[in-house]
């Protein structure tokens, strides 16, 4: 494993030694599937049994596992009785009639209707084939949950966000107490052109990063009440979500909302990425992962509607920060649901977890995409594409949004 430079870094790095080849695989795992791993790299990750991986898994590159599960998808009762009356091909079918009075604050209604969800990019075999989903209606979250909306809910409930908690000796025996110390996964571009084979180049584990230090403990929200709120895991996102009266979105609800409308588009606003030469989305442009020119105006998270909104109102549903989900993640879901041949009427994912990249650690599903998603290496803020995490991980590009 590299040694790590950042001034902020762990050090010794006994603790990062101990469970280096734990993190190296979270690391490839990354490489495989997307940034939205970056999720799962959480560096002092509790210890695993080893699990035997599938015989058929066989990796391609960069953002595409090209995973196909030897294991069928164990789905929830989410497929109805009659068939589709329309094909994968169809365009899309909203729902008429007028939103519930009164509207909550901050939130859009999502009329629901049948939509053909995922995508035919052959660099995302998680996302295929498109297949049909029906959605009842539902209030969304017009915007990412901000730095100064989390401030609230902690400040009314004291509540301690995983990254802030001091792990848990038992869950890494044989680690030194003083190795283990709070803190999370920072995006750390290297100073020259690096190859992409190498994650620990780009990745730092650093003592004291948090949702009040996205950066490090040298690091604070000041200027950032606007931004979305960052290190945060599935957990943290769920109580918040508890707290203001609301849950986190399936996936199925995530993508109907991030087309607003529209059938089947590459992106949540059409078919190009910077119609009539304007940025859409806060996304990474130069060169990944050493040189962000910052050309869309931003070299990390943006305030949030920093960007046009989409079709519903609703804004920075590509870019900006990953947003967790309450689905499981499987690769074959999808398909497991279009070989029904049949609409799934409001999905909640699949009823268990599996990730052939690291078999046994369950995952849930990531969309939207972040401010490091590129060509150059992941280009999955489109909306059918997924991305995933370890539940109990967060890292400075992984926020949320809730609905109700």
């Amino acid at each position: 494993m590299r040694k790590k430079t950042a001034p902020q870094s762990v050090t010794p790095n006994g603790l990062i030694r101990q469970v280096g080849t734990h993190l190296r695989i979270k690391l490839l795992g990354a490489a495989l599937v997307s940034l939205a791993i970056a999720g799962s790299l959480y560096a002092i990750t509790r210890s695993r049994s080893q699990v035997t991986a599938v015989n058929t898994v066989a990796a391609s590159a960069l953002c595409d596992s090209g995973l196909s599960s030897s294991h069928p998808a164990h789905i929830n009762e989410s497929i109805s009785e009659a068939d589709s009356d329309l094909s994968a091909s169809e365009p899309p079918v909203i729902n008429a009639g007028s939103a519930p009075i009164p509207a909550p604050d901050g939130m859009v209604w999502i009329p629901g209707g049948e939509f053909s969800m995922g995508s035919e990019d052959p660099k995302m075999s998680d996302a295929r084939p498109f297949h049909r989903v029906a959605l009842d209606g539902f209030w969304m979250d017009r915007t990412e949950v901000t730095n100064e909306e989390f401030t609230q809910f902690v400040k009314a409930t004291g509540y301690v966000t995983v990254a802030e908690r001091q792990p848990d000796p038992k869950d890494f025996p044989g680690v030194p107490p003083e190795n283990l110390v709070p803190g999370a996964v920072v995006f750390t571009p290297p100073s020259t052109t690096v190859p992409l084979n190498d994650h620990y180049v780009w990745w730092s584990y650093v003592q004291g990063a948090n949702w009040r230090h996205p950066e490090g403990p040298k690091s604070d929200l000041k200027g950032k009440e606007k931004h979305p709120v960052v290190h945060i895991a599935y957990e943290d996102a769920n109580a918040y979500a508890r707290w203001a009266g609301k849950r986190l979105p399936t996936e199925a609800e995530f993508e109907f909302a991030a087309r607003g409308g529209l059938d089947r588009k590459r992106f949540v606003w059409g078919d190009d990425f910077k119609p009539e030469n304007k940025f859409q989305a806060n996304s990474f442009q130069g060169h990944f992962p050493d040189k962000n020119t910052g050309a869309d105006g931003f070299i990390g998270s943006a305030p949030v509607a920093s960007f046009a909104p989409n079709g519903f109102g609703l804004f920075d549903m590509a870019g900006n920060v990953w947003e967790w989900t309450n689905d499981w993640y499987r690769p074959d879901y999808y398909q497991t649901l279009a070989a029904q041949k049949k609409v799934a009427r409001n999905p909640q994912g699949p009823s268990d977890s599996f990730d052939p990249s690291e078999p046994g650690v369950a995952k849930r599903v990531q969309k939207g995409g972040s401010f490091l998603c590129t060509d150059e290496y992941c280009a999955r803020y489109m909306p059918g594409g997924r991305g995933k995490g370890e539940p109990n991980t967060g890292t400075n590009h992984v926020g949320f949004r809730c609905v109700r």
